[in-house]
């Protein structure tokens, strides 16, 4: 048996392996959710962008090798300038390894980044140059049996001094979406 140490990826460790992906995408597919926008879901990222001040706010679903923003907000013009002079736009979906969302959902606990650029291991991730993300707040949205589906997070341009207000925020705001995708799933109610 030989070891082979984890291969970097533009300055960060690999995304964690992540063994709940198929039993997750099988009961993502079953609750209908991770493939479509959900209007309920655009609405409380609206709400986590106000209660914030953060100019990024999402519910995310993630799958084995991608992410989908159920729930998305975003400002109107990007806040960064890319190199070439152009600004990112945020879609629906993005690929796994990039971003902080699948960290969360392996860890299976909150992240709170005040300024990515102090963690050797997200500094490197391609959100952070891509998107100009400088700070990240994210929790873990289980469902009834304990699976971490995705996350509710929010992020911005700049540093931020989340403190543990917007830990609880975020982890109370996380279990909220999990209630609303239960009660969905129980009564047929739109999230």
């Amino acid at each position: 048996m030989s070891y082979e140490p984890p291969r970097p990826v533009r300055g960060l460790l690999l995304t964690p392996e992540d063994k709940e992906a198929p039993a997750r995408v099988s009961r993502l597919r079953r609750l209908g959710l991770g493939s479509r926008p959900e209007p309920g879901l655009d609405a409380f990222a609206d709400h986590l962008a106000q209660l914030t001040g953060a100019p990024y706010a999402m519910v995310n679903f993630i799958g084995a090798d991608h992410q989908f923003f159920a729930g998305l907000r975003t400002p109107l013009t990007a806040p960064v300038l890319r190199a070439d002079g152009t600004r990112p736009e945020v879609g629906r979906v993005m690929p796994r390894d990039h971003g902080f969302c699948p960290h969360v959902v392996v860890r299976r606990k909150a992240l709170v980044l005040e300024d990515v650029r102090d963690y050797p291991r997200f500094a490197g991730n391609p959100v952070v140059d891509d998107y100009g993300i400088r700070s990240y707040l994210g929790a873990p949205v289980f469902d009834g049996s304990g699976m971490a589906l995705g996350t509710v997070c929010a992020f911005d341009v700049a540093p931020r001094a989340w403190g543990r207000s917007g830990l609880e925020t975020i982890k109370a705001l996380a279990a909220e979406v999990a209630v609303r995708i239960q009660r969905s799933a129980d009564d047929g109610l739109p999230i």
